[in-house]
């Protein structure tokens, strides 16, 4: 695979946040969102129904079908929604963009646009005033409760113009609604019933499903900013964590991920847990996808070394003053 060696994050064209979006502020108010708040509800209702009709009614092939969608949703969200819309880390085909567009959505986690907003208002003022999910507020808000609340950075995404300008996530935007409700609720049924089980695939591998990978996402703004080690910038509240990983379908190895957000993978090292680094990884060995950023192994030695030379109270860190990084992928 060829990919984009970045000497310096300050060097990166990624996105991290623009001067526009800076300006706005700030990304929470008083005036509550009741339509989200409703939603959350109705989705976390229905999963818990799934878990009882999981224990009532038992189905291997409803679990599979589960896991499945559970997969391809996380998927979509960590390498697309993430890695791909937020931080453009690489660029994908119009087949990977698409398919990453409609099971994003079916997610249920907004828009592949709207999710990119508060994203990159996140990364350009991680923790400060315009934070829209600071983990200074406290871990209830970070977690969900910033959701609760109108959020001023979605609220105008016409001005995300690198996105914007593509159509596809224009149309997903847009359509948002009714590909998430007919890809996240209806497929799953209609395919649960050619075995019997429609309200076990609307239950358990729709609302069930859709619960847990929301709790999922939700981590990555509350736990990956509380445990762990802060590896690549003591400065910043995110952390590694090989828990906060398995948790979040990979998303745990977040100081490094903040220090080097143009990176496409979440990790240097091969044998930490990150799907989605392979994923893109393996679709750029397919040429799906093309122009995969990463970091210099000298920008990440810098940065290690660094935060080791502050913090060398906290022991060995993997990587400085040892054997060269394994690069892989």
């Amino acid at each position: 695979m060829s990919a984009t060696v970045i000497p310096d994050a300050a060097q990166a064209p990624a996105v991290r946040g623009s001067a526009r979006d800076r300006r706005v502020a700030p990304p929470v108010d008083d005036r509550r969102c009741w339509t989200t708040i409703a939603g959350l509800g109705v989705l976390h209702v229905g999963g818990l129904l799934g878990v009882g009709w999981l224990v009532l009614h038992p189905s291997v092939a409803t679990i599979a079908l589960a896991a499945s969608l559970y997969v391809l949703g996380g998927v979509s969200i960590t390498a697309g929604y993430h890695r791909l819309f937020a931080h453009r880390t690489y660029r994908a085909s119009a087949p990977v963009r698409w398919a990453l567009l409609v099971f994003g959505a079916a997610t249920f986690q907004n828009s592949a646009l709207s999710w990119s907003a508060d994203h990159r208002a996140h990364h350009a003022d991680t923790d400060g005033a315009d934070d829209p999910h600071a983990i200074t507020r406290g871990a209830w808000f970070a977690h969900v409760a910033w959701l609760f609340r109108r959020r001023t950075a979605s609220a105008d995404v016409t001005r995300i113009a690198d996105l914007w300008a593509v159509r596809s996530i224009r149309l997903q935007h847009r359509c948002y609604a009714p590909i998430a409700v007919t890809v996240g609720l209806v497929l799953p049924t209609a395919i649960a019933w050619t075995w019997g089980d429609p309200w076990g695939g609307l239950l358990v591998a729709g609302f069930l499903r859709v619960a847990l990978m929301l709790q999922a996402t939700f981590c990555v703004n509350s736990l990956a900013h509380l445990i762990g080690t802060p590896r690549y910038n003591r400065s910043s509240s995110a952390r590694d964590s090989a828990l906060t990983a398995l948790v979040t379908f990979g998303e745990g190895y977040h100081s490094f991920h903040h220090r080097f957000p143009f990176d496409y993978r979440g990790t240097v090292r091969w044998w930490r847990y990150d799907p989605s680094k392979w994923v893109i990884w393996t679709l750029a060995q397919a040429r799906l996808v093309s122009h995969v950023r990463t970091a210099s192994a000298t920008s990440v030695a810098c940065a290690e070394g660094t935060r080791r030379a502050a913090g060398g109270r906290h022991g060995r860190v993997d990587g400085a003053g040892g054997p060269a990084d394994r690069q892989v992928p």
